[in-house]
């Protein structure tokens, strides 16, 4: 492979009409929703901003956004008759058009822009594929076809479904510009992008190293972004499967536990969606969704409404009365059997009764009257459920989008599959699960939760091999397609 410090530092420039997304399409490739200023007000760009690609931690390419081209019509206008005068190739005409007073006063927007057009060494023109093609647009692409520079047009907002796509290939064509591109600045579509730097490319064959390098970061950056991902939901997912509170076997004290780990867990919940955000570079005002219902009973069951249960795809667990009561469950030792009445508990004593060495403190306090709240596994479906729907969106989601990301049952009705499209949300779940189950020293979370659970070499084992499972999973699931809205 080239050594990455004797590659070739590409420079493009962004440019088109004012209001077509240029400042979007800076947001989408750099992957930072605070670049420049996006709004539906025309005009909003009035200078010049930068940007920079790394590729492996080396800036390889320069982006510059540039003011939007106001006034196409006179522009294209002044300088015919400035080429009327002179004869001079269209290149020149246009230098000494940015060199003139009219460059800094009528048409000083449409300068900044030319001026970094000419300066750099590929123009990418932002078009909003849902405008007509009017007179305005075809001198803007007649003026930019003068400036020497190749140009790659990039059709906006083509997922809208009143794209223009095809007349504006037509036009595009007939000027002689075949290097377009499909790139919608709202919806992340990995292929577009390496599309688009493809098209760069077959008219900079002297900057195909550079391209190539930043195709390869740009697929590798996005492998990394789903196992971190995946990494962090098993870790939620292991915290909370873990997690118990030993409490008396009686109703009366149990409503104090049962908030206390409904609470906990949403927290600890929270924190995941907090992560998964600042990794993908979205700040926590761009998700919304619905109140996670965690454990809703007395017992410790998770009990959620039909119509939450429905919108998941997730069963009730067996035995369990949808929004019913339930008994308290020791999930370590007795695989969630219910413990309410006395053959219950003889059965899971008797069941357990060959771990008594591993477990015997606990079987004790089961003997004493005590017992252990914890969720069930219904919660971790749900939980399994949502931080899959969230990864799900925010690997498709377009950092330039200003809607925010919503997560609630219509995302998965619209996709037309399950969250990740698998099996955990009606079968048996991944055994580090049931693993962890038997381990409450893995969790976090409680007060009681040990100091260096992150030492335990068993607790990261488990977690890497549900990571990897979530990673298979997610992968699956992107690849594909979803049914339109």
């Amino acid at each position: 492979m080239t050594a990455l410090t004797t590659l070739p530092v590409l420079k493009m420039t962004v440019a088109g009409h004012t209001n077509t997304g240029k400042t979007s399409l800076l947001r989408s490739l750099t992957r930072d929703v605070n670049f420049g200023e996006v709004s539906d007000r025309p005009a909003t760009t009035r200078h010049v901003e930068g940007a920079t690609l790394l590729v492996r931690g080396r800036p390889l390419v320069e982006i510059y956004d540039t003011p939007g081209l106001e006034d196409s019509i006179g522009l294209l206008e002044h300088l015919d008759a400035l080429r009327a005068e002179t004869r001079r190739d269209w290149v020149d005409v246009i230098n000494d058009f940015l060199a003139s007073p009219e460059a800094a006063g009528r048409f000083e927007q449409e300068a900044k822009a030319l001026r970094q057009v000419i300066a750099n060494d590929v123009a990418l023109y932002v078009i909003d594929a849902r405008d007509p093609v009017l007179a305005k647009y075809r001198d803007e692409v007649e003026i930019l076809g003068r400036c020497a520079t190749p140009i790659v047009p990039v059709l906006n907002f083509v997922a809208d479904a009143d794209a223009r796509t095809a007349e504006w290939r037509q036009q595009l064509t007939r000027v002689g510009m075949h290097a377009i591109v499909d790139y919608d600045t709202v919806v992340i579509n990995e292929l577009a992008e390496q599309r688009l730097f493809e098209k760069v490319l077959t008219l900079l064959d002297p900057f195909r190293p550079t391209l190539e390098a930043l195709i390869d970061e740009r697929a590798e950056e996005r492998r990394i972004l789903i196992r971190t991902a995946a990494d962090m939901v098993a870790d939620l997912l292991i915290d909370v499967a873990a997690y118990t509170i030993s409490v008396p076997d009686t109703r009366a004290e149990t409503d104090v536990p049962v908030e206390t780990l409904r609470e906990t867990v949403r927290r600890r919940e929270q924190s995941c969606v907090d992560g998964l955000l600042d990794v993908f570079r979205f700040r926590p005002g761009d998700v919304e969704g619905e109140t996670v219902p965690l454990v809703d009973g007395r017992w410790g069951l998770d009990l959620f409404t039909p119509a939450a249960l429905k919108a998941f795809g997730i069963r009730a667990s067996s035995g369990a009365a949808v929004g019913g009561a339930a008994g308290l469950t020791i999930d370590a030792m007795t695989g969630g059997l219910s413990l309410g009445a006395a053959a219950a508990l003889g059965a899971a004593i008797g069941a357990v009764w060959g771990t008594l060495n591993s477990h015997g403190r606990r079987i004790a306090d089961l003997v004493r009257g005590q017992t252990e709240l914890r969720v069930d596994d219904t919660t971790l479906r749900l939980l399994y459920a949502r931080q899959s729907t969230l990864v799900d969106a925010l690997l498709r989601r377009g950092h330039a989008s200003q809607s925010r990301i919503r997560l609630d049952a219509g995302d998965l009705k619209r996709g037309g599959r399950e969250p990740s499209g698998d099996r955990w949300l009606r079968d048996r779940l991944p055994d580090a699960l049931s693993t962890a189950r038997l381990n409450p020293d893995w969790s976090r979370l409680g007060e009681d939760a040990p100091a260096f659970v992150d030492d335990d070499t068993h607790r990261a084992e488990a977690r890497q091999d549900l990571a990897k499972e979530i990673t298979e999973r997610i992968t699956a699931a992107m690849r594909r397609p979803r049914s339109p809205a």
